[in-house]
């Protein structure tokens, strides 16, 4: 039995697919409001927060997956993010599964340096404190040695479906309604962006890969860095729209902040939008090299094509 603890993001629903498709018909799907993605697949519903109901859903589980998310709200991440940390990785260890802890980058430098799995953590702001805290607490699981354990961490989304991030609400979801994109701070510094099936597809293979546990893993991206500026002209290319953009500088979000929650909740990041932003995932190219990493046209491209098969 395969479990994954939070199980209606993007991110969980590729997973599903791929471990059906792959690696097990025996999968179980553990959310408040859970849905199946396969037939086959058995729902329990439970809240995270609450230790019993977690333990239950865990129980049985060979390996567990996290890959629960909350709304970019700071309160709610400070409140309930490390709680439900602590009870997956408290009942995955009473029941003897491994676990993979499906991380983000938030706690990282905001700087330009190379991030790698050995960069320190050096967080900004209270969400980057959260996640900090979090991967520290699957570290020092990792380190006790009860059970399996491994951190498999991405870089910002961009992908199909209700894929959620900066990058595909003012970039590809404003090309879908025939808007012109909008870019935060600076469109002349790199980024890396994964491909959120590639994402799930790579925390599948690193989940059923016994020689994985024990450490931390950067999941796959493309080689390619683009500045916003050249993301933005595929994503344009891929919609048939104009090239043009506009840039937002740092002042005017932070000023918007004051009216808008979405743009109050970016305020935190805005230092990593003013320099290159390169994510560095060689490691686990060289371990796994046949995996397929999807180039930013090939993504681009499978989102206008979803986008049509939606209007039609």
């Amino acid at each position: 039995m395969q479990t994954i603890l939070g199980a209606n993001g993007q991110i969980a629903v590729e997973l599903a697919r791929e471990l059906s498709r792959q690696y097990t018909a025996d999968l179980r799907l553990v959310s408040r409001h859970p849905r199946k993605v396969s037939d086959a697949d058995t729902l329990v519903q439970a809240d995270l927060l609450d230790a019993a109901q977690t333990a239950t859903a865990v129980e049985g589980s060979d390996v567990v997956y996290f890959t629960a998310g909350l709304p970019a709200d700071t309160h709610l991440w400070e409140a309930r993010f490390p709680t439900m940390l602590r009870n997956a990785l408290d009942a995955s260890r009473s029941a003897g599964a491994t676990f993979a802890y499906f991380d983000n980058t938030y706690m990282y430098p905001q700087d330009d340096r190379v991030q790698t799995e050995d960069t320190p953590f050096a967080p900004v702001g209270p969400k980057g404190r959260v996640r900090a805290t979090m991967a520290s607490m699957v570290l020092d699981e990792m380190a006790r040695g009860d059970i399996p354990v491994l951190i498999a961490r991405a870089p910002e989304f961009y992908g199909p479906g209700r894929t959620q991030s900066f990058t595909n609400a003012l970039i590809i979801d404003r090309l879908k309604a025939g808007k012109k994109p909008l870019v935060p701070v600076r469109d002349d510094k790199q980024r890396t962006l994964i491909w959120t099936p590639d994402a799930s597809r790579a925390l599948a293979l690193l989940g059923n890969t016994p020689d994985a546990f024990g450490q931390t893993w950067h999941l796959p991206t493309s080689d390619e860095r683009p500045t916003y500026r050249q993301f933005v002209a595929m994503a344009a290319a891929a919609f048939h729209r104009p090239t043009a953009c506009t840039v937002i500088p740092g002042w005017a979000l932070r000023a918007a902040g004051l009216v808008s929650a979405q743009a109050r909740e970016l305020r935190e990041l805005l230092p990593r939008y003013q320099h290159d932003n390169r994510f560095d995932s060689t490691t686990f190219a060289t371990r796994f090299p046949e995996f397929h990493i999807t180039t930013y046209s090939e993504g681009l491209d499978a989102i206008h094509r979803e986008a049509e098969t939606r209007q039609e």
